[in-house]
């Protein structure tokens, strides 16, 4: 998470969309970096509106706006599959050496997801609450331009941004059937993503 003050706008980092590139880039320029423990750094709607947000308007800043990265959902599983197949997490409960992408997808859609396949949700991440806190600001991951964009526009800085934490490439081809399943059982995910036009979306 980013807190830029004088711009009024918080980054949360919505895991595997590239919020650890933008942490890089923007770190320097940010009032305050979120960047441990994980649960605060990837502080999701709730937590944001239940810790961070009191602290923010108490200090006299009630209209912080945020701003959030969603990416399309069978990719965004698929840089999780990836991500826990990397050589160091071989044998630990969270590795994925042990299934095929489609295997892993299959696992994630159970009602009781097995460790290696709970990876939470990006619509849930981003759920907005009952008093009205939302994120104010959504982009595609696939829209780096326009985030990008965005945030020189905003932040007036020129971003030099180097990829890291990269998931290991590999084929994820997800079969039909199991992505027509995907999409019926976690609607609310697509949707959020195809919500966002081009250049971002504010609400």
């Amino acid at each position: 998470m980013l807190v830029f003050w004088k711009e009024r706008l918080v980054f949360l980092a919505v895991p595997k969309t590239g919020s650890t590139a933008y942490e890089s880039a923007l770190g320097p320029r940010a009032d305050i970096v979120v960047s441990n423990p994980p649960d605060l750094k990837h502080a999701p709607i709730y937590r944001y509106n239940r810790f961070f947000r009191p602290m923010f308007e108490k200090n006299g800043a009630p209209d912080m706006e945020t701003l959030a990265v969603v990416r399309h959902p069978v990719d965004w599983l698929s840089s999780w599959y990836r991500f826990r197949r990397r050589p160091f997490m071989e044998g630990k409960p969270n590795a994925t050496h042990h299934v095929d992408f489609n295997e892993f997808v299959e696992a994630y859609l159970k009602g009781d997801r097995p460790a290696f396949a709970n990876v939470g949700s990006q619509a849930k991440f981003l759920e907005p609450r009952p008093n009205g806190v939302r994120a104010t600001h959504l982009f595609r991951y696939e829209d780096q331009s326009g985030l990008q964009s965005f945030l020189e526009k905003r932040l007036t800085v020129t971003l030099d941004l180097q990829r890291q934490n990269v998931s290991p490439r590999m084929d994820t081809q997800l079969d039909p059937k199991i992505e027509a399943k995907y999409r019926r059982k976690c609607a609310d995910d697509f949707a959020l993503w195809e919500s966002i036009p081009e250049g971002g979306l504010i609400s």
